[in-house]
């Protein structure tokens, strides 16, 4: 029962049977890390750790750089798995030998730890459709609403979906985007969906990710926090999908987010750096939990609330996910 009042004491509505304390709706997911509440708009004075790579005009090396840590990535999922299988690899482009694009997908299923992990990148150029410059113009971007304009994106995303309903499933990303002739800003974040919370590893997972913005501005951890409870919202259930983590978006330099009229909008002195940092520890964030949880036994009718629960996973994606749009919109 302490369980139980620790985890509606951060909002997290539970269910009692059969199942045990089960995750069904996290109504307040705010009030999870009890911090401070992000401002609407501030700047970061002096960030506490330089980036030995500096943001570039056309951010050509961040390709380079996501394809990077896919590898990584996938390696280390892959041995903490210990199942004995690598991620399959399929490749892609857009035409042209990938001169208009290409992507790299990369999945593992069937695993010990992984029912299944994709970790995807995607290097992609075009013109903006007017639905999609319409979208980014309205979040006070410098981008003609009627479209047209040239584009270049560089994105790494990871779903890592778990064997157990014991383990939380984790999504995380970064992703940078660039129009010609105007200023490039980046994006990404991490948040973790357990099916059975332990309030200690969710406080874990926060915790870690506040260090790691506190080394690029403390303003940083309680506004992207907020981002993300506000984000991954099921709004027609009235309920948020997890416990969060960090969220952010149209991230640039402080010298091009003054130009702009934007609320929402909270930035960092090493916009790539920070970016990059996030990337670099996916992994330090989550596996130390799915490590400490994936021997716990569990139920048939604890699995088939995995399932239910990734139902509303997938609820979110096709009616929210601002990327599944992106990418459907052109």
């Amino acid at each position: 029962m302490a369980a139980v009042r620790d985890m509606r004491a951060f909002g997290i509505h539970v269910r009692k049977g059969t199942c045990g304390a089960s995750v069904s709706t996290t109504a307040t997911c705010g009030k999870l890390a009890r911090f401070v509440r992000a401002p609407a708009r501030v700047h970061s004075k002096t960030s506490a750790r330089t980036s030995a790579l500096r943001v570039s005009a056309k951010g050509d090396d961040f390709d380079d750089f996501v394809q990077v840590m896919q590898d990584r990535i996938c390696k280390e999922a892959a041995l903490a798995d210990g199942c004995g299988k690598e991620f399959i690899v399929d490749k892609w482009d857009r035409g042209e030998g990938g001169r208009n694009g290409f992507g790299i997908t990369r999945v593992l299923e069937g695993g010990n730890l992984l029912e299944k992990a994709a970790a995807n990148v995607s290097i992609v150029r075009g013109n903006l459709t007017p639905t999609r410059a319409q979208a980014m113009s309205s979040r006070g971007r410098d981008v003609d609403p009627e479209g047209g304009q040239a584009y270049s994106a560089a994105a790494l995303s990871l779903v890592f979906h778990s064997s157990s309903p014991m383990v939380p499933t984790f999504r995380a990303d970064v992703r940078y985007f660039q129009v010609d002739g105007g200023d490039g800003w980046y994006g990404g974040g991490a948040d973790l969906t357990p099916y059975y919370l332990d309030d200690n590893d969710a406080r874990d997972f926060h915790n870690f990710w506040k260090a790691k913005c506190d080394e690029f501005g403390g303003h940083l951890y309680p506004a992207y926090k907020k981002w993300c409870d506000d984000y991954f919202y099921i709004d027609m259930r009235r309920e948020h999908r997890g416990v969060g983590g960090i969220f952010f978006d149209d991230l640039m330099l402080p010298t091009a987010a003054a130009r702009l009229e934007d609320d929402l909008l909270v930035s960092c002195e090493d916009p790539r750096g920070f970016t990059q940092a996030v990337a670099e520890n996916l992994m330090a964030s989550y596996l130390p939990i799915a490590e400490k949880r994936r021997g716990l036994e569990y139920s048939a009718e604890q699995r088939h609330w995995q399932l239910l629960r990734r139902g509303r996973y997938l609820e979110f994606n096709l009616l929210y996910d601002r990327g599944v749009k992106f990418g459907l919109d052109g």
